[in-house]
């Protein structure tokens, strides 16, 4: 099993909607699950996979661009956020939410961004109207450079936790800080699409792109990178896009639309009784 199948506590979530009877270590999913939103087959560019194994992604759309890729074993399963959303019933009512949470664009342990993020504040400011809360992933928030161009802006900034990485340190409850945060707030906002915007449209909240999308170090472009984001969901870009339509599409985009019952899902991924793999991975 890959070890990204595990990110941001994604098979612990699945596990929980399976029922399954120890979902802090559940078993090894069978294939490859998305574990973040992209424009491409919904997997990371340049893993290995092994013939065979399914990929497990999260939505139709997905699914139609993997065929096109020629990768014909794509199973959609619905993505581990939307089954969060539907499990989590402590709703917030819009009358009680305030602010905007922002999510800079950001890069990872292989790659990093490079951009002015003085200009973004000045936008955010610009903008935004009530508090402002900055969400930077892991590598940003321990650079202390970044987080006080932000702490000196006035905004609160926070970290949801360290997504995991070879089956070490994976935050079970990253998704489900991320979520509780998004329902408190009224706006969500990042400089990228990406899949906290989606996100934050299935919590309730209203999306929006806009600001310097700044520049990935040695980025693959295969899938036609920022511009075609731009081009192909016009609809969360701008400072106040239709919540309506954007809410609609990131429905589909994370197949909060096509989730499947406790069973097919363990079916899916392997934990069926008799076909399930035996020995779980705790981490």
């Amino acid at each position: 099993m890959h070890h990204a199948n595990y990110y941001y506590g994604h098979a612990h979530i699945l596990a929980k909607w399976c029922r399954l009877d120890e979902p802090l270590h559940p078993p090894r999913i069978r294939g490859y699950l998305q574990h973040g939103w992209n424009i491409g087959d919904g997997m990371a560019p340049g893993v290995p996979f092994v013939e065979g194994s399914p990929l497990l992604v999260w939505s139709e759309q997905t699914r139609r661009r993997a065929w096109s890729q020629g990768r014909r074993d794509a199973v959609v399963v619905g993505s581990p956020f939307a089954y969060l959303d539907a499990m989590d019933d402590d709703r917030v009512p819009a009358a009680e939410r305030a602010g905007t949470i922002f999510y800079p664009f950001h890069g990872w342990e292989g790659q990093q961004v490079r951009g002015d993020h003085q200009r973004l504040i000045d936008e955010l400011k610009a903008h935004e109207t009530g508090p402002v809360t900055t969400c930077l992933y892991w590598n940003e928030y321990q650079d202390r450079r970044i987080r006080r161009v932000y702490e000196d802006a006035g905004f609160r900034v926070i970290c949801h936790g360290y997504r995991g990485f070879w089956w070490r340190d994976t935050d079970r409850e990253f998704l489900v800080r991320q979520l509780a945060e998004l329902r408190r707030h009224k706006r969500v906002v990042s400089n990228r699409l990406c899949s906290a915007i989606w996100y934050g449209l299935l919590a309730g909240c209203q999306g929006a792109v806009y600001g310097d999308p700044m520049v990935l170090e040695d980025a693959d472009l295969t899938f036609g990178g920022e511009p075609r984001l731009h081009r192909q969901w016009p609809e969360v870009y701008g400072h106040d896009p239709d919540p309506v339509a954007a809410r609609r599409i990131a429905v589909a985009e994370l197949g909060a639309d096509v989730l499947a019952g406790p069973e097919e899902l363990r079916t899916y991924l392997g934990w069926t009784r008799a076909g399930r793999l035996d020995q779980p991975v705790v981490v």
